[in-house]
This record gives C-alpha cells, sequence and structure tokens, in this order.
C-alpha cells in the first residue's frame, strides 16, 4: 500500500472548537471587509474590527473596547490611532467623567457603521435562511453561551 493511499484511508478528524470558531472570523471578515471596500471604505484592514465591531455613535471609552474586543488597551490605542487618522473617529472629553475621554465615531465612522451593520445583516439573513431562523437562533445563543463560559465578552442582548 502506498503512502498516498494510505493517507486517503484515514479520516479525517472533526475540526475543534478553535478551527472551526476561526474558520467561521476569517470568512466572515473577508467578506464583510471586501464588501466595505467595494462600498468605498477600503482604507480599513480587518484588524481594525476591534474597535469598529464595539464603536458606539455616543462614543466608547477605550478600555472598554479593549474589554469588548479581548485586546490590550495598547493595541485599542494604536488602532484608534489608525482609525483617527484615516477620519473614521475622534477622541474627545467623556461628559460623565471630565477626566476619562471617549472614542466617538465621525460622520464618515457613522457611515461605515451603518454600511457594515447592513452587511452583516445581510450575511447572518444568507444564514437564517440556510439554517432556518429557529435553528439559526439556537446556534447564535449557543455560540454566545460558549464564548460567555470561555470568557469572551458579548455586548449585545441575548437571545
Amino acid at each position: 500500500m502506498t503512502a498516498d493511499r494510505r493517507t486517503q484511508e484515514v479520516p479525517e478528524p472533526e475540526p475543534d472548537l478553535g478551527v472551526l470558531a476561526a474558520r467561521v472570523l476569517l470568512s466572515v471578515q473577508r467578506e464583510l471587509f471586501g464588501a466595505l471596500a467595494e462600498q468605498g471604505f477600503d482604507d480599513i484592514q480587518p484588524r481594525a474590527g476591534a474597535v469598529l465591531a464595539h464603536l458606539r455613535p455616543e462614543g466608547i471609552r477605550a478600555s472598554a473596547l479593549a474589554r469588548l474586543s479581548g485586546q490590550h488597551k495598547q493595541v485599542i490605542g494604536s488602532l484608534v490611532d489608525d482609525l483617527e487618522r484615516l477620519g473614521y473617529v475622534e477622541r474627545g472629553p467623556d461628559p460623565a467623567d471630565c477626566r476619562a475621554k471617549l472614542v466617538r465615531p465621525t460622520e464618515r465612522g457613522l457611515l461605515q457603521m451603518e454600511t457594515a451593520t447592513a452587511i452583516m445583516r445581510a450575511i447572518e439573513d444568507r444564514h437564517a435562511k440556510s439554517l432556518g431562523d429557529q435553528p439559526y437562533a439556537t446556534f447564535k445563543k449557543a455560540l454566545r453561551q460558549v464564548a460567555q463560559a470561555q470568557g469572551g465578552e458579548t455586548d449585545g442582548p441575548p437571545g
């Protein structure tokens, strides 16, 4: 028996959680940032998603961005610097605490957020249609629970 034949007979192991999560993340990022680039947002990279995914129209502290994204504060600071240079965000005082700063989207940032939301809605709608609405809702709920149990933050409503 040749080596090629032996490898063909051995079944591939079932991918683990990390492999599956990475496949989904990378595929969603490619689709999202590709579609954003087609709509004029071709100057941002997927790594900026650590900030953009958690940005709020009213602003958010960098420390909250770090917690929500699971990134170090220094990484978030660097990403905010990049996005500020590109015109997507600005830093300003936090009205609740004048010692703190908020990262707020600019007009371009708000437009990017709206566009990304629509793209993500289309991606999710496609998967909900493929699996069925209820199985997809169950999948998302289970994935959120796994993320929480693993120590990841979620910032959306349950369900």
